[in-house]
């Protein structure tokens, strides 16, 4: 019997249909990992703060959240933060770093292979 798919957003499906096919066709495993974060539950989704990112991120990567970033601390590199959710206060924050905020679908269209991608959370 097929799992059946509770989530009813139609474009987080569409984000999950599409990480799986990008992660079939690029052999790149990354997205089938986020595919999967994404079907659990909403409250089994991560809440990641700005001062975790600035703390596990190096120059070069780019975070990747499966949930949500929030605004707590500080951030202190230019870094580029991809995720399904933003605080109002955490995209301030990240465009005042000098850093660059994007959803998990237009990181996916700019870096099918997946790399120099760290996942928080």
């Amino acid at each position: 019997m097929a799992k059946k798919n509770s989530k009813t957003n139609p474009a987080l499906i569409n984000l999950i249909q599409d990480l799986k096919k990008q992660s079939n066709v690029n052999d790149a495993m990354i997205w089938k990992d986020i595919a999967v974060r994404l079907e659990k539950p909403l409250r089994n989704w991560p809440e990641v703060n700005l001062d975790r990112i600035d703390k596990y991120i190096n120059k070069n990567e780019t975070a990747l959240v499966p949930g949500k970033v929030l605004s707590t601390g500080n951030l202190t590199k230019k870094v580029s933060i991809a995720a399904w959710s933003f605080s109002e206060k955490s995209e301030e924050k990240i465009k005042k770093a000098g850093g660059k905020t994007m959803s998990i679908e237009e990181l996916l269209k700019s870096n099918p292979k997946g790399k120099d991608i760290r996942i928080l959370g």
